[in-house]
């Protein structure tokens, strides 16, 4: 069971200045927890000690970073059951789904681990021409220095991980801004790594409000500024942070192409799991759906099916599928662009019934593409079928998006797989399942409005590291 409250976390100690933020059970709505919310003051302090602790934290070992991470790895295990209920809880995240994203916690942690030991260089010979000759050249790596953080909702303690984790083995120290909806994961995070003996400063976990929170975007005591959640916000806070490098993971309305050589029964489960889980509230979770004409009524009826078959209800159930949304005025928003779509043509296969914050798995065909539901992000339990006839014709539609995440291809055609991954526009392309599919190693990120720059963790100590070089002379050469 949750805490009656929760700290935050001020250069690694714990402080109890206020319990003014209320965290509500998305599912009955009502008060479960209270958390300490940090001032503009309080910012400042933890920037201020990040500073302080950026020179400690690069004389870091390599064994040393490992050691702290490790240690997060054993306690998360011990608390395993712990951070899912919380995530149940705070998210509304079905319970199964729950446990999953604790499993990719310590799966990133572990990585991470292993990635500390690895941060390498190279040795560069210079002497391309003769007056070069008795030149050498090295490089490494060095940490950035304090990094922002800024964390979402959907998955608060993974992505969150895939911050905090990256800048241990960096070297980095940081201050996270959880998302003020679901701050218990990020605070547990922070009781764990009080735990251990980093520097002074090394960390601060601070749900705050947005007037305090500018901070976190203009401070240029802030050498890198990493930012997951809405495009909207995320290129705004790119306009306004100054000379820092920036990484954004914003949204997109992910695409799948269902191809006529497809094995239909593990598309349709595929999809389904794509498009619903966590209730739709993923940037990766599957919004549109092209499918060959020739397999389009059996898929589509498959489809129908499997989704009305989902269960809906209270998270805490093992057997739920489908949870409330993250509050009832987003359930309202999606529920809109629904009956939007409903209005201007679409047909309704099923779904669209809304309550509180509990909106059914929704499944649309023959949407206009100029609806929203199409257009934007939905972030919810919809997506919409449509049919193809030509396969390039379907990697142009999937195109014809101002978003770029990732993409999903069922097909069994070596050439086609290798067509998509060329000519679509996007971070990633998955051969054989559904655009929201991550492991927690791999270059994770997109292109257009869905981002800069790669999340993995190897790739996002590179954004946290910086290259120095070394250049040495032999007179005598």
């Amino acid at each position: 069971m949750l805490r009656e409250s929760y700290p935050f976390y001020l250069a690694n100690r714990a402080e109890m200045p206020n319990t003014d933020l209320e965290v509500i059970d998305k599912y009955s709505g009502e008060v479960a927890t209270r958390v300490a919310m940090a001032s503009a003051e309080d910012i400042d302090r933890a920037i201020a000690a990040a500073e302080a602790a950026a020179e400690p934290m690069a004389r870091l070992a390599s064994y040393e970073r490992k050691a702290v991470l490790e240690h997060c790895v054993k306690r998360f295990r011990e608390r395993f059951d712990e951070l899912a209920e919380a995530l149940c809880i705070e998210a509304g995240k079905p319970i199964k789904d729950a446990e999953g994203e604790v499993t990719r916690l310590i799966d990133t942690f572990v990585v991470a681990a292993e990635e500390c030991t690895r941060i390498g260089g190279e040795i560069m010979p210079l002497d391309i021409s003769p007056r070069a000759r008795g030149y050498q050249g090295f490089y490494k790596r060095v940490p950035i220095g304090p990094c922002s953080f800024i964390s979402p909702f959907n998955f608060p303690l993974n992505l969150a991980a895939h911050k905090v984790a990256p800048a241990i083995a960096a070297g980095c120290p940081f201050v996270l801004k959880p998302a003020s909806l679901t701050p218990i994961g990020a605070i547990v995070i922070g009781e764990i790594l009080a735990e251990t003996d980093l520097p002074p400063g090394a960390f601060s976990i601070l749900p705050c409000r947005r007037d305090g929170a500018d901070l976190f975007t203009t401070d240029e005591r802030f050498r890198l500024l990493s930012f997951t959640g809405s495009p909207g916000v995320g290129w705004d806070l790119k306009a306004r942070a100054g000379k820092k490098p920036v990484v954004l993971e914003l949204g997109g309305n992910a695409a799948v192409i269902v191809d006529e050589d497809a094995d239909l029964e593990d598309a349709v489960a595929r999809v389904v799991f794509g498009a619903f889980y966590q209730s739709g509230q993923s940037c990766i979770g599957v919004q549109r759906i092209l499918v060959h004409d020739a397999v389009y009524d059996a898929f589509r009826d498959k489809l129908v099916a499997a989704t009305k078959a989902l269960k809906k209800g209270d998270p805490k159930d093992r057997e739920t599928f489908i949870g409330p949304m993250i509050s009832t005025k987003e359930a309202a928003r999606l529920k809109g662009w629904i009956d939007e779509a409903v209005a201007d043509g679409a047909t309704l296969l099923c779904g669209g019934e809304c309550e509180g914050a509990m909106l059914d798995a929704t499944l649309l065909e023959n949407v206009p593409e100029r609806c929203r539901v199409n257009t934007e992000e939905a972030f919810g339990p919809v997506a919409n079928l449509m049919r193809f006839s030509d396969f390039d014709e379907a990697l142009a539609a999937v195109n014809r998006s101002k978003f770029g995440l990732q993409a999903g291809i069922f097909t069994r055609d070596l050439y086609k797989a290798q067509r998509a991954w060329d000519r679509l526009e996007v971070g990633g392309v998955v051969i054989g399942d559904v655009p929201s599919y991550r492991v927690d190693n791999m270059p994770y990120g997109g292109v257009k409005d869905s981002g800069l720059g790669r999340e993995g963790v190897r790739f996002a100590i590179e954004d946290m590291t910086e290259l120095r070089l070394m250049v040495v002379r032999d007179p005598k050469a």
